[in-house]
């Protein structure tokens, strides 16, 4: 059994200043409750570091890490390590109570810090220049990607596919929300689609293709790696994106077509509601994320804050052998 598997059953997480059980909607999304008098202890503790401190010495990252965990008899780190790298779950929906208004934004982003910089570290986002983005959704929108188009559905992808960098987590806070109907986050493990096989093991899938990022992202240079890769204990993982992926002729083109529909199309696919203040984390590697359409009204708004980043303590990565 493994140490989240005992934890659930033992209710052993219950006198740390936290809460743990699985989703009504999949054993494999877990649920986070940090109490109030937690988060209020830490919001006291690290009063003297703004989000601005964070910003400007990396190193804090990881001292509000070690406050938030000491306040949670030190059972924090290891349950996040085992359940990210776990590919049975992988997958976290966290509430931190008392967190639940867009003028605690500046809180919010310090509490996802602390969490984040237990098991790993978050990589510069050069769409912001800082190691996470805040970004906001509203009716209307003009970019040149799918992340800020409310009425559409942001199709099932994983972050960091155009980027050098190792992204071994995607965090996904909801800031704030107004005069929303729809828009669920989006979630599908690798093992529950029904069609992994068939796409993991056609030559197609480990063959090198080219990956470029429209202007708002600001990186310009390309990169080269294959769609599905090989963990250390032999199962497929992804890296993919439809709007960023180049295919070189028509045989790449259609085939990952029939990826995509195939994607969208699963039956296993998770529609999540994230409350305000709430935050979804998970392994990039096996998950893939998205997001549903909103229903269109003047006064729509969302603002969400991203952190993706590397795993320091634990890796479910690629074979080393490859």
């Amino acid at each position: 059994m493994s140490l989240v598997a005992e934890k659930i059953e033992s209710a052993e997480v219950a006198d740390c200043g936290f809460t743990l059980s699985p989703s009504a909607l999949s054993p494999r999304l877990l649920e986070v409750r940090f109490e109030r008098s937690v988060v209020s202890a830490f919001l006291e503790a690290i009063a003297d570091w703004p989000v601005q401190a964070l910003e400007y010495k990396s190193m804090l990252r990881f001292r509000v890490g070690k406050i938030l965990n000491e306040l949670c008899a030190n059972q924090l780190q290891p349950l996040l390590v085992e359940t990210l790298v776990n590919r049975d779950t992988g997958a976290l929906l966290i509430t931190p109570e008392g967190l639940d208004s867009v003028e605690q934004a500046e809180d919010m982003v310090r509490f996802t810090t602390a969490v984040a910089h237990l098991f790993g570290r978050s990589n510069y986002d050069a769409m912001s220049g800082q190691y996470y983005a805040r970004f906001v959704v509203q009716n209307q929108d003009s970019s040149d990607s799918y992340l800020r188009q409310a009425h559409r559905v942001m199709e099932l992808h994983n972050d960091g596919t155009f980027v050098e960098q190792d992204t071994d987590y995607v965090l996904m806070l909801k800031i704030d929300e107004q005069n929303m109907v729809g828009g669920n986050s989006l979630l599908l493990h690798l093992d529950d689609w029904e069609d992994l096989d068939s796409f993991s093991s056609n030559p197609l899938a480990y063959r090198e293709m080219r990956w470029s990022a429209p202007p708002s992202k600001n990186t310009r240079k390309d990169v080269f790696h294959s769609v599905f890769d090989i963990d250390r204990s032999g199962k497929p993982i992804m890296s993919y994106i439809d709007q960023f992926v180049q295919p070189k002729d028509d045989e790449e083109g259609n085939w990952l077509t029939d990826l995509s529909e195939s994607l969208e199309g699963s039956q296993a696919i998770l529609s999540v509601p994230v409350p305000v203040g709430s935050f979804l984390l998970i392994n990039n590697h096996f998950w893939l994320h998205g997001r549903d359409k909103f229903t269109a009204h003047p006064g729509l708004r969302r603002e969400l804050m991203r952190q993706r980043g590397y795993f320091s303590h634990a890796k479910t990565l690629r074979n080393p052998q490859q």
